[in-house]
């Protein structure tokens, strides 16, 4: 059984954004509430995260996150890297953590947290990684489960969405080619991004979303990614089909 708890369900500002006085931003609903995307992933043993953005401690404080075997990052952008230094409180425990990105993203990452990958004379409290090379059409082993890489493109941006048993999660994707859509196939559960109504030129917005669902057709859908001005959490939900959910901060599901 695969225990899914959504971390972030927010876009890049997360919700409320500094400063704003939008009715989303003022709600006092917990559910309008959302930090950048991430989502928690643990079966038997085995526990990983879906990229480790701005507020992952405090994530891992709320989730209470016992340990994480690897980090799977979808790509570069700062709303999913940026909580990297945090991952030290389990090496402490644990030692070397195993991350997962395309080649591109681990170049990025020894750029932006050059201390993590010195070798030589390095800060002794530093976090410390293994990077491991993600590549299309390579399934690669964790925990005995297989994770299937899936490629979307976030405008012109590259960006890794996986799949583990029936479960798919996909973020900030805008168009995606019919073979990798074949490995979408059969899913119980399919996470995907929805920005907001509006048109916009790197991510689905809402009917993009249901669109693609429809077109996978997985059992249930959740949407993620997150802005403001997508609506009230408990409105939009109502106008949804009878199987897509709006996910939210710290809902945990179960397949």
């Amino acid at each position: 059984m695969l225990k899914v708890y959504f971390l972030g369900t927010g876009t890049s500002q997360g919700i409320p954004v500094i400063g704003s006085h939008h009715s989303v931003c003022q709600s006092e609903n917990p559910k309008d509430k959302r930090l950048r995307v991430s989502v928690w992933i643990s079966w038997e043993e085995f526990s990983l995260v879906i990229d480790c953005g701005p507020d992952f401690r405090q994530q891992m404080l709320t989730s209470k996150c016992p340990k994480v075997d690897a980090v799977l990052y979808t790509h570069e952008h700062s709303d999913h890297t940026a909580g990297m230094d945090d991952i030290r409180p389990f090496n402490f425990k644990q030692g070397n953590i195993p991350i997962y990105a395309h080649q591109r993203v681990l170049e990025n990452l020894k750029i932006r947290f050059d201390y993590v990958f010195q070798t030589v004379n390095k800060y002794p409290g530093a976090p410390s990684v293994t990077s491991n090379e993600v590549v299309n059409n390579q399934p690669f082993i964790l925990g005995n489960k297989t994770v299937i890489p899936i490629n979307v493109m976030h405008g012109n941006l590259q960006v890794f969405g996986y799949r583990i048993d029936n479960f798919a999660y996909l973020t900030d994707v805008k168009t995606i080619e019919k073979p990798e859509i074949d490995k979408l196939k059969g899913l119980d559960v399919l996470v995907v991004n929805a920005l907001r109504e509006e048109p916009h030129n790197t991510h689905f917005n809402l009917q993009e979303a249901l669109d693609f669902i429809s077109l996978i057709q997985p059992k249930k859908a959740y949407l993620t990614h997150i802005s403001h001005i997508l609506g009230f959490h408990d409105e939009v939900q109502q106008q949804l089909p009878k199987n897509v959910f709006l996910a939210y901060d710290n809902l945990e599901i179960n397949l």
